[in-house]
């Protein structure tokens, strides 16, 4: 079977036709539990997100603020598998038939075999993975794989990231390009800053045909509606695993994230 990444190029090139950025959204599998993990999912997906990213809990995520550590935390101390992140991609699109992809560190993947971790990703009807610490030129294997399973191959580019390195990013990625638009690790803040639009002016002159969707710090509509006028994409995460982290109940939760989704989809439509 092969995966969904013309879905997940389709539905970045509709929003685009709609004068608008696409909103992805970020949360965890087996976060608080597995089955709450795919309600959540499916929850942001309901309220407005165009696509939406399944993080794989890893013990180490380097690029992972504290927010998504907690999350991560709960999630491994549950014994949550790959198997369960494979269903929630299963169950999040056969509800919502929006394209969801995994963020994943490289390891889990590396050792559960590539041939292995792209068959089972596109048979749930996965649209590709984001892979932050993978560097291009080792990811031949990968992108032979994905490639082969019609997956998409995200690269992350950050402020640091030279000319040359971009074009080498860029012309290697396939979906869209993971602009962080911060340095540092993942979280909310006051500001996503000038240094976000600069980013994405300099990924775009190396004459990519890739949307470029920025992600790090965006928690609420004024701040997508800021990203909005500069990206193709708006990706948050920390804002709704914090709202999961403090609700009271699972289902006040899944009312907050839903609720934040949409407010962030007017912002992404200029209706904050």
């Amino acid at each position: 079977m092969s995966g969904n990444i013309q879905l997940l190029t389709d539905t970045l090139a509709s929003a685009k036709s709609e004068g608008r950025a696409a909103l992805i959204a970020y949360l965890p599998a087996g976060f608080p539990t597995v089955d709450g993990g795919i309600e959540a999912v499916k929850a942001v997906l309901d309220g407005g997100a165009d696509v939406v990213e399944v993080g794989l809990p890893h013990s180490d995520p380097v690029l992972d603020g504290p927010v998504i550590q907690t999350a991560d935390d709960i999630a491994l101390r549950g014994g949550v598998k790959i198997a369960d992140v494979m269903r929630t991609v299963r169950e999040a699109f056969a509800a919502t038939g929006r394209p969801v992809l995994v963020m994943t560190y490289w390891n889990p993947i590396d050792r559960y075999g590539v041939e292995r971790f792209t068959a089972e990703l596109a048979e749930a009807g996965g649209a590709g993975c984001i892979l932050p610490d993978l560097p291009v030129q080792e990811a031949g294997l990968w992108r032979e794989h994905a490639e082969k399973h019609g997956l998409a191959t995200v690269f992350v580019v950050a402020p640091s990231s030279k000319e040359e390195r971009l074009r080498e990013i860029t012309a290697a990625g396939s979906g869209f390009v993971y602009a962080a638009s911060l340095m540092g690790v993942t979280g909310t803040r006051a500001s996503v800053g000038a240094q976000a639009q600069d980013l994405v002016e300099r990924t775009r002159a190396t004459g990519t045909g890739l949307p470029v969707c920025v992600g790090l710090g965006v928690s609420n509509a004024v701040q997508a509606s800021e990203v909005a006028g500069f990206a193709d994409g708006v990706i948050v995460g920390s804002a709704f695993v914090k709202l999961m982290l403090d609700a009271p109940d699972e289902a006040a939760g899944l009312r907050a994230v839903r609720d934040l989704a949409g407010d962030l989809a007017k912002g992404v439509r200029g209706q904050a």
